[in-house]
């Protein structure tokens, strides 16, 4: 029985990157230098050619830079084929690195891929980058690791394609046979070798139909996609770090990336995981990605004190967690409760806050004559927050089966998870006797929780359990008086809302007149969404945010990656 193909393996430069060796031949011609010219004098010298010796990691891009110049100039004198006076392989590697980018119809596909089960993993013929421009080489590879599942580099094994044993060594690598990897790459004398071994090939000449031939062998739509699911960072892959906000309480964080810092946090009940969309967007924008776990929540310290959770010292926590790390100033995203909170650190402490972004939860001022609790009251889709307020009760309820709380309440919009009786029904909670009530007790799969992120879930809550979670809730009158104190005041750092039009809790009308108080407003809206916007719809939001954050910090990095 044939092997099923389940392994893709890109070529680099002239697919995934740049225009690989077309893009050397445009650049002589465009000189007025023939491309057989080219091609023969890159060839001659065999293996010990500049650019053989460059492949296999002999020599560096430098030194490939000054003797393929010496050999075109000494092939010049003994062909009769004159060089113009300003000829530079210098110049001609500076314009190919300003006009490399990455091809985004083949990342796509690429990504797809994954999501569908598929290996991906990188086959090139390349150069150890000593050159003043590595940084932007640094970055390349940096990215393709992330996303991909292996990188086989020539420099790093002393091998080169199309030497039949550079196939034989990516096979024990990748632990795959020949019939399970189809192989893409823009030159054919590259493919025969790995064709002979048994390996399905693409030669890619043309973007279009070398997808429609991948598209064709894998079965899975590469064409005409309108929105792929970003690749998520996984929890092992992330580095993790621990603050001392105080005695005996710290919060636990992940971090990626270097650049202005982005402070990720969470809402109910989530984890710094609800963000794995995002924090690999973010760090391929170019920013210093912190996804916090906000206190109560995992491996961040729990304190019982209802007090502990008011937005007061909430915004201190995050105050000196900032002093900790040494960090001035960051923008802040924040979800659901820590939507709110994100409003409290723009308003309170302005000056550790380049912006701000809120998903979901809208601005209100806190006129303090007002009784919160009345609104509140008022309102029958808010009466699980009524339910909330006596200590031991949801707790007690909810933590029977956390799996099961947490697949009722963590669900999309979508016709496929939004099943009657499937999910939470926030009104008359107390009447019901409990916010469970009515919900089978195993749930169907919440497709925003696939089973290991769901089991992720559950064992970060099994750590502390869910009174720190809910006394967020048992604040409302505190933090009602601390804002009122704020009144007055506008916003005046940059602020992002995205409204959700699908939320049943916090609707997109809840939202108007926020620009009376926040004149620096700029508002995103994704209509098919429900609560939990940053795992129901993350390429919708990543490129709303990428977008924002490039006015904001006028960012020039790899940003077309990013908003994929």
């Amino acid at each position: 029985m044939a092997a099923k193909r389940c392994l893709v393996l890109f070529d680099l430069g002239g697919v995934l990157f740049g225009s690989g060796a077309q893009g050397f031949l445009r650049s002589f011609q465009s000189r007025g230098i023939s491309g057989d010219f080219f091609l023969k004098a890159i060839s001659q010298g065999g293996v010990n050619a500049p650019f053989s010796r460059a492949m296999v990691g002999q020599i560096g891009l430098t030194q490939l830079i000054s003797e393929l110049e010496e050999d075109f100039k000494k092939m010049a004198t003994t062909s009769e084929t004159p060089l113009p006076e300003t000829f530079s392989m210098g110049q001609i590697f500076q314009e190919l690195f300003a006009q490399e980018v990455f091809s985004i119809p083949f990342l796509k596909a690429a990504l797809t891929l994954k999501n569908n089960g598929f290996k991906i993993a990188v086959l090139t013929n390349n150069w150890l980058d000593d050159s003043p421009n590595r940084l932007h080489t640094g970055l390349v590879l940096c990215l393709l690791r992330r996303y991909f599942d292996q990188v086989i580099e020539s420099c790093r094994v002393g091998l080169q394609k199309p030497d039949p044993k550079i196939y034989e060594y990516t096979l024990k690598e990748l632990k795959a046979k020949p019939e399970e990897i189809i192989f893409l790459d823009d030159i054919g004398a590259n493919l025969v070798p790995a064709k002979q071994m048994g390996m399905a090939t693409i030669l890619v000449q043309s973007e279009e139909a070398a997808l429609k031939e991948l598209q064709d062998l894998t079965g899975v739509q590469l064409l005409n996609q309108e929105e792929i699911l970003p690749l998520p960072c996984e929890p092992e892959n992330v580095a993790h770090g621990y603050v001392t906000i105080k005695p005996h309480t710290q919060l636990h964080f992940v971090e990626m990336g270097s650049g202005p810092v982005i402070c990720l946090c969470h809402g109910f009940p989530e984890s710094w995981l609800s963000w794995r969309f995002q924090i690999p967007a973010l760090v391929d924008a170019g920013f210093r990605v912190i996804a916090l776990e906000m206190k109560g929540y995992g491996d961040s310290t729990a304190p019982p004190d209802i007090k502990e959770y008011s937005q007061e010292e909430i915004c201190k926590d995050l105050v000196t967690f900032l002093d900790k790390m040494g960090i001035s100033q960051a923008t802040f995203v924040g979800h659901d409760w820590a939507g709110a909170t994100i409003w409290s650190m723009a308003l309170f402490y302005p000056e550790r806050v380049k912006a701000v972004a809120s998903l979901n939860t809208p601005y209100k001022p806190a006129n303090p004559k007002e009784d919160i609790m009345k609104r509140i009251k008022a309102n029958p889709i808010f009466d699980y927050q009524l339910y909330f307020q006596e200590p031991g009760v949801a707790e007690a309820e909810l933590e029977k089966d956390l799996s099961r709380f947490l697949k009722a309440m963590v669900r999309s919009a979508k016709k496929e998870d939004w099943i009657k009786g499937a999910s939470i029904d926030f009104t008359n909670v107390r009447k019901r006797g409990g916010l469970l009530v009515g919900v089978p007790e195993d749930p169907p799969p919440s497709s925003l929780l696939p089973e290991p992120v769901l089991q992720y879930f559950v064992q970060q809550f099994r750590k502390s359990g869910l009174r720190g979670p809910i006394n967020w809730y048992r604040n409302m009158e505190a933090n009602w008086r601390w804002l009122g104190s704020a009144y007055d005041r506008k916003i005046r750092v940059p602020v992002l809302m995205v409204t959700a039009g699908k939320d049943l809790v916090l609707r997109p009308e809840m939202s108007k007149g926020m620009e009376e108080k926040i004149p620096d407003l700029t508002r995103g809206h994704i209509e098919d969404c429900g609560h939990f916007t940053q795992m129901e719809r993350p390429a919708a939001l990543n490129k709303i945010l990428i977008d924002w954050l490039e006015k904001i910090y006028k960012n020039t990095s790899l940003q077309t990656v990013a908003k994929l």
